[in-house]
């Protein structure tokens, strides 16, 4: 179970990093509104995703 939920939030995390990558360059999803708010969501997804990766390698 713990696994699953490991690799979920590496899931949702890199969805969350592309679409505010490419917000933050293309300014396809949302048009590019704020570019603060871009950058910051893209460095929390990629800390979650490397705190989920971490804690998946702990528990494996």
């Amino acid at each position: 179970m713990e696994k699953w939920m490991c690799l979920g939030a590496l899931g949702v995390s890199g969805l969350t990093l592309i679409v505010f990558l490419l917000d933050l360059v293309l300014k396809i999803p949302f048009g590019g509104l704020n570019m603060m708010v871009d950058i910051l969501g893209a460095g929390a997804s990629g800390l979650l995703a490397y705190l989920s990766l971490d804690a998946y390698f702990d528990v494996r």
